[in-house]
């Protein structure tokens, strides 16, 4: 891995409540060889039904990603899981301002019809 590379985390299946303990452990493990302050992409393509457990557990890496000195972004996150961010307000948070990177537009292959 470069110094440049993120550190990727990739979750998926349903998350429930007790499974944020275990997500922040492996991404404690991966940050355990990052380099100081490398970004963190939480790749949320595999998950399924996300529910409230899974925006959570996403707050959760959040917070134990900034507590060691690096930014977390979630990438590919669908309809379901964007709704419900933007339900609790953590949009900005985790995925980032729309339009920068990990915006409203990450993970996807060009523009949405109406955007520039």
């Amino acid at each position: 891995m470069k110094d440049t590379d993120p550190v990727v985390l990739r979750v998926g299946g349903p998350i429930g409540p007790a499974d944020a303990p275990r997500l922040c452990g492996e991404l404690a493990a991966l940050l355990d060889g990052a380099a100081p302050g490398a970004a963190v992409v939480v790749d949320a393509a595999p998950l399924a039904h996300p529910g409230l457990a899974a925006v959570d557990a996403l707050a959760r890496l959040q917070l134990a990603a900034r507590r060691r000195g690096h930014p977390l972004t979630v990438r590919n996150a669908g309809p379901g899981l964007r709704a419900l961010l933007a339900l609790t307000g953590l949009t900005d948070r985790l995925l980032g301002p729309p339009g920068g990177p990990g915006g409203r537009t990450a993970g996807t292959t060009g523009p949405r019809p109406g955007t520039t």
